[in-house]
């Protein structure tokens, strides 16, 4: 029997009435002829009330112990919905992201997986089990318990399927799949009925919470397609582009068109300009805290001065208050000795970006010019642009956000660019 890899997320598993629904769901599967590995989210808001609680007793809790409480939600998920199958005759068990083979590096709270040994996964299909298995979690190589950031279930379920040698692997949420923007933004928004992998990494990469950006890479390396589907949706067809959203290496559009604009309401800009020696030593001590940039941009001013620009997410910044005691005071880390750190140094608050996504969109500066300009006629000023092959990226004041996706996805995508189906 062909192996299936499913991943639900929290909404899907938030009370005991949707983990039966979706118990219901993994049996017609099942019933289909597919063996079945399922990974959960932690139910609902848990993460998030976990993380608050954490925060109650600790402004700068330690990353190890963070991970030890954040993964104890996906772990109820499992144990739970394996209970629901049993209740209707199915035969499940339940593994851990350790357990299931999930090898990650020593990072904590936002970890990369390594590599996927699912020796204990592998034999209990070949029993007839379904497999529930933890997501978001693995174990490091020094056997310490390590989380994948937000999102990592995503990663988990990819990288499972990549390893099983799944047929596909399908992404349930409370949304039919990946749309053109937020639909809680845009009312015109648009589901998207395929993606290439390049173009739903950047997505991801810019904000859009329906899938993971590292997940894709995963499967884009090892040929997995992706079905983005919503819960409540009957089980994939012969077109599952039909109603959820396929991710594979190759996407029907017109290439220098916009697919989908993202947003991020809450970075940090972090500001420094010194020797590159200095510089250096700035990216060591970012290191050490394992504090992630998502764009970093260096230029050299001459006379022995450089400058650079690093942009951090604070989903996974838990402990800024650290951060910020680290870089604006003496750093004996590095000197042993009480001395202030010699590069001129600024944290920015309050700014956003917003993204416009698709194949081919740089080939020219016509795009860059005209979102910008959109912009601008909404009265919303640009404090920095970013490029890539596939992606453009505004920064702009975060309570601006939602109207700068509202003027990009109005004059990139309902006016301008036809569908192709």
């Amino acid at each position: 029997m062909s192996i299936i890899v499913q991943k639900y997320g929290g909404t899907s598993v938030a009370d005991v009435d949707r983990i039966r629904q979706v118990a219901t769901r993994i049996m017609r599967t099942r019933a289909a002829g597919h063996d079945v590995a399922v990974v959960v989210s932690a139910m609902g808001n848990t993460t998030d009330e976990l993380l608050s609680l954490a925060k109650r007793v600790s402004a700068n809790p330690d990353r190890r112990e963070l991970d030890m409480l954040l993964s104890a939600g996906e772990r109820i998920s499992m144990a739970l919905l394996s209970m629901a199958i049993r209740e209707l005759g199915g035969d499940a068990i339940s593994f851990t992201g350790s357990q299931s083979g999930i090898i990650t590096n020593d990072r904590h709270v936002d970890a990369r997986i390594i590599e996927v040994r699912p020796f204990r996964v592998q034999d209990e299909l070949a029993r007839g089990r379904v497999v529930v298995i933890a997501g978001y979690q693995g174990v490091s190589y020094r056997r310490e318990v390590t989380t994948l950031g937000r999102g990592g279930s995503d990663t988990t379920a990819v990288a499972m399927a990549a390893a099983l040698g799944a047929e596909y692997c399908e992404i349930c949420s409370d949304v039919e799949g990946v749309y053109t923007a937020d639909p809680r933004v845009v009312l015109g928004a648009q589901r998207i009925g395929a993606l290439s992998y390049e173009e739903t990494q950047e997505l991801a990469e810019a904000g859009a919470k329906v899938l993971n950006a590292q997940a894709v890479e995963f499967a884009k390396e090892k040929g997995i397609a992706i079905y983005a589907r919503a819960t409540a949706s009957a089980l994939p067809g012969a077109d599952p582009s039909v109603d959820g959203t396929v991710v594979r290496r190759d996407a029907p559009r017109t290439p220098g068109t916009v697919a989908g604009v993202a947003s991020e309401h809450d970075l940090l800009v972090l500001q420094a300009r010194g020797t590159s020696a200095t510089l250096s030593s700035l990216f060591e001590m970012l290191d050490k805290r394992g504090t992630a940039g998502k764009q970093l941009h260096v230029a050299a001013f001459g006379q022995g001065c450089d400058g650079m620009t690093v942009l951090i997410s604070r989903e996974n910044l838990h402990d800024e208050e650290r951060l910020r005691r680290d870089l604006l005071h003496p750093w004996e880390w590095i000197t042993g000795k009480a001395e202030r750190f010699s590069a001129d140094v600024a944290l920015v608050d309050g700014l956003g970006a917003v993204s416009v996504v698709g194949a081919g969109i740089n080939a020219s500066y016509v795009n860059v010019r005209r979102g910008t300009a959109m912009l601008a006629d909404g009265g919303i000023d640009a404090r920095g642009v970013a490029t890539s092959s596939f992606r453009i990226s505004w920064l702009i004041a975060s309570g601006q956000v939602d109207e700068a996706v509202r003027r990009l996805h109005h004059g990139f995508i309902e006016q301008n660019q036809p569908r192709v189906p």
